[in-house]
């Protein structure tokens, strides 16, 4: 899809169910959204992928530079805007990794956490960056393709059709866009204002990184408290193309919910999807005959399983509606309709459930579900 933010057109690929939690994945220089296709592809079930192309690539308007960190910062900004988004996770590799620590730094609270794949708070030195811009609008890719894919990817790898992908996407980039960022690179020390970050984040390199190296990333890693270093055997500058499975692994156990409490972390989904009034008003009525009871399902059912990654909320909410309707739980189920104002469910979904239910599980069933949902979704009966 295409949206106006920050006064351009910008180029998105969005992924997953609409009320998944979402997650931004930003390119490298000169590729486009296309190198997170992989993982895009695993983490989509879980998650509302959101993939932009940069200003300057891909099908996203080319504008005359100057381009800074701030910039692409505040387009990432207005593209979450423009999504209803306040908070995602944002991961980004090379000069995408760089937008992601500046926008962390710039929009305090907007990340939910970072993921940094072989990227770096300075890459050094200017002048190689300023001498690429100029070479590139001077006399096109010819000069440095060969170069450029020498560090992407490792020597093994480079005849591969994914390989090729990748040397198309470099040389159908607009030359002022790739020129532009890389001057934004040439410019960039984000070695203060990532150190004062203090987000959730893990650092992701290969092991053969030549362009922003291991000990890059063990700086990273350093300046972020609380960090986490992932190093990837035999992967360089581009691991989500060349090791797609290891960076999605890595991605993934990450995003997945650490829980040592799981009675804590059951009451806390039991709130957002429920609601706070009703969770009180549950809570308030327990005694000694339920107390275990409560207990049980509240670390089973709602921290043991409605926790995990693997279903978003949205998917997990129509599979119980659909569920207590053809088991005729009708006390459940109006409890579950109830809470499908916040866990993104909408009526013509549960709608489509209730027509599986009817498939599957008799027409009865279905006609006492649609009633109960007329009645609770405030439809016309």
């Amino acid at each position: 899809m295409f949206i106006s933010a920050n006064g351009i057109t910008i180029h998105l690929r969005l992924d997953g169910p609409p009320g998944g939690t979402p997650l931004v994945m930003l390119h490298s220089l000169g590729t486009t959204s296309a190198i997170w296709d992989a993982q895009a592809a695993a983490l989509a079930c879980g998650f509302r992928v959101i993939r932009p192309d940069l200003r300057g690539h891909g099908l996203t308007a080319c504008t005359p530079g100057p381009y800074s960190m701030d910039l692409f910062a505040d387009d990432l900004a207005a593209v979450l805007d423009g999504l209803k988004i306040h908070q995602a996770h944002i991961a980004g590799i090379s000069i995408g990794g760089m937008i992601a620590q500046a926008f962390a730094a710039k929009f305090a609270g907007r990340a939910a956490s970072l993921i940094l794949v072989d990227t770096a708070m300075i890459i050094p030195p200017p002048e190689s960056w300023t001498l690429r811009a100029a070479t590139v609008r001077g006399e096109g890719y010819a000069p440095l393709v060969d170069a450029v894919m020498a560090r992407w990817v490792t020597p093994g790898f480079a005849s591969t059709p994914a390989a090729e992908g990748l040397k198309a996407q470099l040389l159908r980039t607009p030359a002022e866009g790739y020129a532009a960022a890389a001057e934004a690179i040439a410019a960039a020390d984000l070695t203060a204002s990532t150190s004062a970050l203090h987000v959730p984040a893990l650092v992701v390199v290969g092991e053969h990184d030549a362009a922003t190296p291991v000990a890059d990333a063990q700086a990273l890693h350093r300046a972020i408290a609380g960090s986490s270093l992932v190093i990837v055997p035999g992967g360089a500058h581009i691991p989500t193309v060349e090791k797609p499975a290891e960076i999605t692994a890595a991605i993934a156990d990450f995003l997945s919910p650490k829980i040592t409490d799981w009675f804590e972390a059951g009451m806390a989904v039991r709130r957002q999807v429920l609601g706070e009034a009703h969770v009180a008003r549950a809570t308030a009525n327990i005694t000694d005959l339920d107390r275990d009871f409560q207990a049980f399902i509240t670390r089973t059912a709602w921290g043991s399983v409605w926790t995990r990654p693997g279903l978003d909320r949205r998917t997990r909410s129509l599979l119980t509606i659909a569920m207590m309707a053809a088991l005729g739980h009708e006390e459940e189920l109006k409890l579950h309709l109830r809470a499908s104002k916040n866990t993104g469910a909408a009526p013509a979904d549960i709608a489509e459930a209730l027509m599986q239910v009817a498939v599957y599980a008799g027409v009865p069933a279905a006609n006492a579900a649609f009633r109960a949902a007329k009645e609770i979704l405030g439809e016309a009966t």
